[in-house]
């Protein structure tokens, strides 16, 4: 197993993501991070992007295909702290890879509520779909092997960077 840093700038990323989303995202919209790099940059667009609208924070632990192998892991409860019933959502995560993720917290958001839209943005598009879901915003796109997986960590200054870990 090979461990790494991609020489994909996640910080670079993140300020296209904040211009863009700036245009995209609606000021009635929430956006609504997925555990646990799409909550980060949910937190930091909040501040980015100025808006007064309260974001949520979203778990698939509970509604994942492979629940019996991963159990809760480590993942943060989810927290939707707005009437998700006809609410304008956009779901944030950092990596898109087989669409499993989103299942889960498509499922997830369903159980608090009907909403009116749920539109989806990522950081990184890395293709290999399982389901047949897209994103309707990726600041980049990029293939990987299947057998390595790409994520969004955190450095001790608190900047977003890649690792790559894997075959």
């Amino acid at each position: 197993m090979t461990t790494g840093h991609l020489s994909l700038d996640a910080q670079s990323l993140y300020a296209q993501m904040v211009k863009d989303l700036n245009q995209l995202v609606p000021a009635n919209a929430h956006l609504v991070g997925i555990t646990s790099g799409g909550a980060w940059l949910a937190e930091q667009l909040q501040t980015s992007l100025q808006r007064a609208k309260p974001m949520g924070v979203v778990s698939s632990s509970m509604h994942r295909d492979d629940f019996s192998k991963r159990g809760l892991a480590d993942s943060a409860a989810t927290h939707l702290p707005f009437e998700v019933d006809g609410a304008v959502i956009w779901l944030i995560d950092d990596v898109l890879f087989t669409g499993r993720t989103i299942r889960a917290v498509v499922n997830e958001l369903f159980d608090y509520g009907r909403p009116a839209a749920v539109h989806l943005a990522v950081l990184v598009d890395r293709g290999g779909r399982e389901l047949p879901v897209q994103a309707d915003y990726a600041a980049a796109r990029l293939s990987l092997p299947a057998g390595q997986s790409l994520r969004l960590m955190r450095n001790d200054a608190g900047q977003f960077i890649f690792s790559v870990e894997g075959s």
